[in-house]
């Protein structure tokens, strides 16, 4: 009997590895379209077949079932090919942000024992393997440099630098079922991938995830945000991170939508390609949608999109409405997540009213559970803030090499402690107050930046603010506003405290206005606010 997913994650039963999912896509749908753009198209079966000579290449260049394999580089076919070949092989991927300098990336590569990154010789007038050979760092796990990019590889700084046709020669001598055999024996429960946290605090940590929990997860993200068969899908986020890769990447294999990759985000390039390529599906930070809307839409025939998403950040409910009106997208999806879930913990399913996707960040997954919990890690009643706490398949299997991080992150209820903190609403609906580490306290009152931020957006003269507490001798803390002005407004801040002091309780109005041309995210949308707090 057929017992398919809604999705279709398999014909019969569940597919379980992210291997298992490129085979089944190549038999079921060989001729549907799995990768479109300007770089090249390709069907589920040519993408099969590629992804299959990444793997005959890996197991002749020595990787082993196990092994870690860095990926740092722009997001691209071949960045595509090059990661679902290496998980075939039985590796463990580390997908590194392009935003890392040499010293960063060799930190996570040496932390990882990766034996093979994969990389391009330039980006944005950057040579990444002269960076990471200039951070002096001994690598002594790292044998293989493979670039994905056209340039010729050469010997240099004790490693082997393969270009990609000098990647893939000698996999020709390996046989096809050698590949299939290492692809179809790859272990549900070993690791998919080691993801790094975006490092708004201290080091980053390398979260573990397996196969079967992420497609497990994913599956229900794609149910929810009703992610479809033939959608076209423009792959903006960053591969490096959890919303491009797992959100982007594994999201179209598992409903079968056509991914369009895109190098960097470019407001005008993203319009055009969503002309052209006739985009059905587009996600990605709340900045992400504010600049397409200033960089002249209108100019451009969107009538194809139907869905949009966004998460990360604070969402005014004014660029919800300009989402649904100006960008004319008739869906619209709020969720929100962390590395170490997995990247989903709730989505606020499209079709719901704005006020709520603007306010609370939805329901969580099929499951799972959300616990508000105080200091003492008690439960709270429903309405009443404290910490965000989730257990279920999308709550991670811990930090890489550091058992003491994961008990304080995990725990023994199996909860998993975000940090955030929340109110569960009566109808099961999350609403994020905002970060224990970024709250405040006020001549006693506790002041919540997500708060103050969702207010000020609703200023005509402000595109985007983030708020932090500063040390005030007489109140304790107080609040200092970044604010980043609309184009041609005014940068005078009286106007604006004074708007404010209409709004806000009088603690919470910042005393304080700095005006900035952008504010420092990581490739999630964040504000790293330790950047604002400390800029050095």
């Amino acid at each position: 009997m057929d017992r398919r997913h809604s999705g279709g994650i398999s014909a019969v039963g569940p597919v379980t590895t992210i291997p298992a999912l490129v085979a089944d896509r190549a038999r079921r749908y060989p001729e549907a379209l799995a990768i479109a753009g300007p770089a090249g198209r390709l069907t589920f079966s040519e993408l099969a077949d590629e992804v299959a000579a990444v793997t005959r290449a890996a197991i002749a260049s020595g990787i082993e079932v196990g092994d870690r394999v860095g990926i740092w580089a722009p997001n691209s076919v071949r960045w595509i090919v090059t990661a679902l070949g290496m998980l075939g092989a039985g590796a463990t991927l580390v997908p590194i942000s392009t935003r890392l300098r040499g010293p960063e990336t060799a930190d996570v590569l040496a932390r990882s024992h990766a034996k093979a990154l994969c990389t391009v010789q330039e980006f944005l007038g950057a040579d990444y393997p002269a960076m990471l050979a200039e951070s002096g760092r001994p690598l002594p796990d790292l044998e293989h440099l493979i670039l994905l990019d056209d340039t010729r590889g050469e010997s240099g700084a004790g490693w082997d630098i393969s270009s990609w046709a000098g990647f893939l020669a000698p996999g020709a001598v390996i046989e096809p079922q050698s590949a299939i055999e290492r692809s179809t024996g790859v272990d549900p429960e070993s690791f998919s991938d080691i993801l790094f946290t975006s490092g708004t605090t201290g080091a980053p940590r390398g979260v573990l995830a397996t196969h079967r929990q992420t497609l497990e997860v994913f599956a229900q993200w794609s149910d929810t945000v009703t992610l479809r068969p033939r959608d076209r899908y423009l792959l903006v986020n960053p591969f490096s991170h959890t919303f491009g890769y797992k959100a982007g990447i594994l999201a179209c294999l598992l409903r079968t939508a056509t991914m369009v990759p895109m190098e960097r985000f470019d407001p005008v390039r993203a319009l055009e390609l969503i002309e052209t390529e006739r985009i059905t599906v587009l996600a990605g930070p709340p900045t992400l949608f504010t600049d397409l809307l200033a960089a002249g839409h209108e100019d451009y025939m969107l009538g194809s999109l139907r869905l949009a998403g966004t998460g990360g950040a604070t969402i005014p409910a004014e660029l919800v409405r300009r989402i649904c009106e100006d960008l004319r997208i008739p869906a619209v999806f709020t969720a929100y997540g962390l590395t170490e879930s997995i990247g989903v913990v709730s989505i606020c399913a499209p079709g719901s009213p704005i006020e709520l996707a603007t306010e609370t960040v939805g329901k969580p997954l099929h499951g799972s559970e959300i616990r508000i919990v105080d200091r003492e890690g008690k439960p709270l009643e429903s309405g009443e803030p404290g910490e965000i706490t989730v257990k279920g398949p999308n709550v991670m299997h811990g930090y890489l090499d550091d058992p003491e991080a994961t008990a304080a992150a995990i725990d023994a209820d199996g909860f998993l402690h975000t940090g955030d903190v929340g109110t569960l609403e009566a109808d099961g609906s999350l609403r994020i107050t905002d970060r224990l580490k970024d709250m405040f306290i006020v001549g006693g009152f506790n002041a919540y930046p997500a708060e103050i931020e969702r207010v000020l957006l609703q200023h005509p003269d402000i595109r985007d603010v983030a708020v932090i507490g500063v040390p005030d001798e007489r109140l304790g803390e107080v609040g200092r506003a970044y604010i980043v002005p609309r184009a041609g407004a005014p940068t005078d801040p009286a106007p604006i405290l004074e708007w404010s002091r209409a709004r806000l309780a009088g603690y919470k109005v910042p005393r304080e206005i700095v005006f900035t041309d952008d504010l420092p995210r990581n490739a999630g949308g964040k504000v790293l606010k330790q950047r604002l707090r400390d800029p050095a």
